[in-house]
């Protein structure tokens, strides 16, 4: 992060990582882990029974992780994080052969994520600040001011009323059926998961911008992306 001066009004300018290969890599994560395996599950289902269809799910994903390895390229850990809750939601519905567990597990996921967005917000400690400093170099003495402060807590509970919304319409449609309940996890939910990420850009963008901090985006050298 660089500080610059024009006239009499201090700007501090925040270099972000290039933006188009972090979004095709969530591109790519949320269709390995979400997408595809929903749509296993839900085509599966059908055909070869409720067990198969999950075992199938389930093993998508093992294959997406030994293709990775098998070619070298760099495993996420977000990608060997879903696979490991996968396996896990996978034996507990086999279990209980039960295809409505599989799926309300996630749901129950979604609630705590909002608790953990809305209390971290509530004790005025934004989980959302911690996980900007993963991805962005911030000095301290910029968290410390109170419009930074305010937007972190702000984005928090964005985020908090965004995965009760999630939990609420996956519950809902799962209520009714495991079809509309495969739609609300592989279809409805990547969207407003989506949806949230724009908003939330928006109003830090925005938020930023009013206290004379300006976000530019860092761009690639020769060779960053292989």
């Amino acid at each position: 992060m660089t500080a610059v001066t024009a006239g009499t009004r201090s700007h501090m300018v925040v270099d972000l990582p290039p933006l188009r290969p972090a979004l095709l890599s969530a591109a790519r994560l949320l269709l390995e882990t979400v997408v595809v395996p929903t749509a296993l599950l839900a085509v599966l289902m059908h055909v070869v029974g409720q067990s198969w269809a999950i075992a199938a799910a389930v093993g998508w994903c093992y294959f997406v992780v030994m293709v990775r390895w098998i070619r070298g390229h760099r495993m996420p850990g977000t990608l060997l994080l879903c696979t490991g809750l996968l396996t896990g939601r996978a034996c507990v519905a086999l279990w209980m052969s039960s295809a409505f567990v599989f799926l309300v597990q996630p749901v129950l996921g979604s609630v705590c994520m909002a608790l953990l967005f809305l209390g971290s917000a509530a004790l005025g400690r934004p989980v959302t600040m911690r996980l900007a400093r993963d991805f962005v170099a911030l000095p301290s003495h910029l968290l410390r001011r109170w419009r930074v402060k305010r937007m972190f807590r702000d984005v928090a509970v964005i985020w908090g009323l965004s995965r009760v919304a999630d939990a609420g319409i996956s519950f809902g449609l799962l209520h009714i059926g495991i079809t509309e309940g495969l739609f609300a996890r592989g279809v409805l939910s990547p969207i407003l998961t989506l949806l949230t990420v724009g908003v939330c850009a928006y109003w830090g963008w925005r938020s930023l911008r009013s206290d004379g901090i300006r976000l530019r985006l860092s761009r690639l050298t020769p060779g960053a992306a292989a």
